[in-house]
């Protein structure tokens, strides 16, 4: 006999809120803190190694650069500075590292990065509009595959409920260690998006399948068994790509680590919500039209 999951849906449903409540409260109150690619501006990464008795730190670098260039940010990395800019020309780049150079000690370019203004507000646009017009498209396909629009509505709002919880991550991360969003950090939730609705589809796929047999058996009893029928599936599959994320984390370079870092919450928060936020938002509108029917 398989568990009872749908009769804990009031659990799942609050675990969710424990978590989208503090990312929407971050987000409204911080937002995120966007890198380059959304504001414009420059990336200047150093190496500097320096004079001798001289300690270097991020206020004596601000304090070398600000007379050239209006500066964002300096961030010590472990091994190199990260410091970020108005839009710099070649010419002005030359000019700061020479100053770094006779102030500091000596500077080893690593990495010089210009985006303009114009392109950064571009890219925000496009992004919004791509994530929603993945999100209708989505919602059209599987209401189409599956004859109902609820199918679509629920796999949306599963995916959507992913996406908050990435975004509103890395906005407390933002707040908390200043963590940076890219373009990098748009691939990641696009491609969480696919990875959370291809599981959701597993499941009502099988819930498809169990009403075909079924047909008048209970809604709640065929979501039930279609979870119990998936569920092992679903967090083996899951598995094996946390593991894969997590030691590129750990093992990876500095520039992909947070790409992976989004890919790894998205990748539990996916698993979850195909099994314990799509499927029981299925029981709850179904119970919810049937009421309303009888009235």
């Amino acid at each position: 006999m398989s568990p009872n999951f749908i009769k804990y849906s009031p659990v799942y449903f609050t675990l969710s809120a424990l978590v989208i409540i503090p990312s929407i409260y971050s987000l409204l109150r911080y937002g995120l803190q966007p890198a380059i690619d959304f504001t414009g501006g420059s990336l200047l990464e150093l190496n500097i190694t320096p004079h001798q008795g001289t300690n270097l730190s991020d206020q004596l670098i601000t304090d070398t650069i600000s007379p050239i260039t209006d500066i964002s940010s300096v961030q010590f990395t472990g091994d190199t500075y990260l410091i970020r800019t108005a839009p710099l020309d070649p010419a002005t780049n030359q000019t700061i590292q020479a100053s770094i150079g006779q102030e500091l000690g000596s500077v080893e370019e690593i990495r010089f990065e210009t985006v303009g203004p114009t392109l950064g507000a571009e890219l925000v646009k496009k992004t919004t509009i791509a994530i929603l017009l993945a999100a209708i498209a989505i919602l059209i396909y599987v209401a189409y595959q599956f004859k109902e629009l609820k199918y679509g509505v629920c796999a949306v709002a599963a995916m959507f409920h992913d996406t908050l919880i990435v975004v509103g991550s890395f906005s407390i991360l933002g707040h908390l260690y200043h963590i940076q969003v890219d373009t990098l950090f748009v691939t990641a939730v696009l491609t969480i998006l696919s990875f959370s609705v291809h599981d959701t589809i597993v499941v009502y796929d099988r819930i498809r399948e169990t009403l075909h047999r079924h047909s008048k058996a209970d809604f709640a009893s065929i979501v039930n068994k279609a979870i119990a029928e998936t569920l092992a599936r679903s967090v083996n599959n899951s598995m094996t790509i946390i593991f894969m994320l997590t030691s590129l984390f750990l093992l990876g370079g500095d520039s992909i680590r947070f790409f992976i870092l989004a890919l790894l919450i998205g990748t539990i928060t996916g698993t979850y919500s195909s099994t314990f936020t799509a499927a029981p938002l299925l029981v709850v509108w179904e119970t919810y039209i049937n009421k309303k029917s009888q009235h």
